[in-house]
């Protein structure tokens, strides 16, 4: 996942609010939105080549979402393990956010770059192990997440973020409103966009919310509307390397701990 933008406990309607596109290369295979084989409490895409997911649900209501920090001056070792397993390991699991990331924090060193959010009907919390505050608690509000710190204000994160008031402002927030903010693929101004290392030719390619490339892009964006009375929806539609939309999947639950 590569851009995320969430408000969290700031609607009367919905405790989470989360609009996310995933930027990958075209040629690494992955499945789409589904419950897992296997796994039947979770609900998530996943990756063929790793085995993990960036985005997922699960059926007691539970919430995860990891982007890859860029920071081309620490390449991750050769034998670390897939950040992938991050997001899958708390959905199936059984702890509750603060103790998943707490235990997490004393080895996410071994891994590569990622910020990690993970969450469940009350709590919210994010984890980046290229952040020396280690695990913390989040407080209401709207969030912005891309391939750096919570809230860098990168141009597509702010922009992202600020059309996600707008629409929570405007009522009821709808799939086609979150994946409106998804699909926008205006760049910023050469000066504007941030400087991370990366060729010209790339920082530019990867500066717009949705990104349009022949080689790396937008795979596919997931919306995830989950109310107060634990009713879900995941919405995901998904595209090819010239940004047309190949399919799309909607899926709805009722989440078990509220039904309890």
């Amino acid at each position: 996942m590569c851009l995320l933008v969430l408000a969290w406990m700031k609607h009367p309607r919905y405790r989470l609010v989360a609009a996310a596109n995933r930027d990958e290369f075209h040629d690494r295979p992955a499945v789409p939105l589904a419950w897992w084989p296997g796994e039947a409490r979770v609900l998530a895409g996943r990756d063929l080549r790793a085995g993990g997911t960036w985005m997922g649900v699960a059926r007691d209501g539970r919430f995860g979402v990891i982007t890859n920090f860029r920071d081309l001056e620490a390449p991750p070792a050769a034998d670390a393990p897939s950040r992938g397993e991050l997001v899958p390991t708390y959905l199936a699991g059984t702890d509750a956010p603060a103790p998943y990331l707490a235990r997490l924090n004393g080895s996410a060193a071994r891994f590569a770059g990622f910020n990690l959010l993970v969450g469940d009907a009350r709590e919210l919390h994010y984890l980046s192990n290229r952040d020396e505050g280690g695990p913390r608690r989040l407080d209401p509000g709207v969030y912005g997440l891309s391939n750096h710190r919570l809230d860098t204000p990168w141009p597509k994160l702010v922009r992202s973020r600020e059309r996600l008031v707008d629409a929570l402002e405007a009522g009821e927030p709808a799939p086609d409103d979150l994946f409106a903010i998804l699909g926008d693929r205006e760049l910023p101004e050469d000066d504007a966009r941030p400087d991370t290392g990366l060729p010209e030719d790339w920082e530019r390619a990867l500066a717009s919310p949705f990104v349009l490339h022949e080689r790396y892009g937008t795979r596919c964006s997931t919306v995830l509307l989950a109310r107060r009375d634990g009713h879900t929806v995941v919405c995901e539609r998904r595209f090819d390397a010239g940004g047309r939309l190949t399919g799309a999947t909607r899926l709805e639950f009722d989440a078990e701990a509220a039904a309890a």
